[in-house]
């Protein structure tokens, strides 16, 4: 049974939406994940550390945003399996305001601290 204190259907809306806004950012910052192109010519040796960088970054928001996503498929499988809204630790209630604010929380508050 999913959690009794929820509107699932407006939780699981809010993941779709939120599924949907990372899957488009990925798509538009793909090219700054791109290889360095390190040409000595046109670029100094600041500017290519610079792009290296900001590379970098790009790099690891992506994998955050993967990460995200797959706590995402986890929760939609977890309304699908009526079992959204349990703690993975103990196995009582996550607080609904607590899933409100964040519906990918997997603890309760007493597990997560």
């Amino acid at each position: 049974m999913n959690h009794p204190q929820l509107d699932m259907a407006a939780i699981q809306r809010k993941l779709l939406a939120l599924r949907e806004e990372l899957q488009a950012e990925s798509a538009s910052s793909e090219s700054s994940r791109e290889t360095v192109v390190l040409d000595q010519t046109s670029v100094g040796r600041l500017s290519r550390m610079d792009a290296m960088q900001a590379q970098a970054m790009a790099k690891a928001e992506e994998e955050r945003r993967q990460r995200r996503l797959k706590l995402i498929s986890g929760a939609l499988v977890r309304i699908e399996q009526e079992e959204f809204g349990e703690c993975i630790e103990c196995g009582e209630w996550i607080g609904a305001r607590r899933i409100e604010w964040d519906p990918l929380v997997l603890k309760c508050i007493d597990c997560a601290s």
